[in-house]
């Protein structure tokens, strides 16, 4: 049988995430596969998103949700993953649609870092590291990038 749904329908299931998690621990903290999608994301159909647009997004929320479970004393940075150069404090994040996204921040040793990688190779690892000065609250990023989000949908 045929499934009839008004043109509405379609449009709020085509920016739903197609998403799925499977945990050992059944008191694990909820991932961005089983959140809804927030509002300032869900408006534009994942479709008109570029490759590079919506791996950014999802990457948004992964480290948000990361960040939420961090204590005070750490911060998130991310493991540069296939290569042997370290440890990225994440700083920023962008993306150039269609295709690439770009890590910004500084290694372990203190020296500015950006990581340019094309979505195809898209691999990124999570790590909470102790935060820098112990006297400075722990910078989140993740709240950073949600802010644009909002910002966006406001212009």
């Amino acid at each position: 049988m045929t499934e009839i749904r008004t043109t509405a329908e379609a449009h709020e299931a085509s920016a739903l995430p197609r998403a799925r998690v499977v945990h050992c621990n059944d008191d694990a903290p909820e991932t961005p596969e089983v959140l809804p999608l927030p509002p300032e994301l869900a408006r534009e159909p994942i479709e008109e998103k570029s490759e590079a647009q919506w791996a950014y997004e999802r990457l948004v929320l992964y480290i948000q949700n990361f960040e939420e479970q961090l204590n005070a004393d750490e911060e998130v940075a991310m493991g540069l993953v296939g290569a042997e150069a370290g440890v990225l404090q994440i700083e920023g994040i962008g993306y150039f649609a269609p295709d690439i996204v770009t890590f910004y921040g500084i290694n372990e040793i203190g020296a500015r870092t950006q990581l340019i990688q094309h979505v195809s190779q898209l691999n990124v690892m999570l790590i909470a590291q102790p935060k820098a000065e112990e006297s400075e609250p722990p910078r989140r990023i993740g709240f950073h990038l949600a802010k644009s989000f909002e910002m966006q949908e406001g212009a």
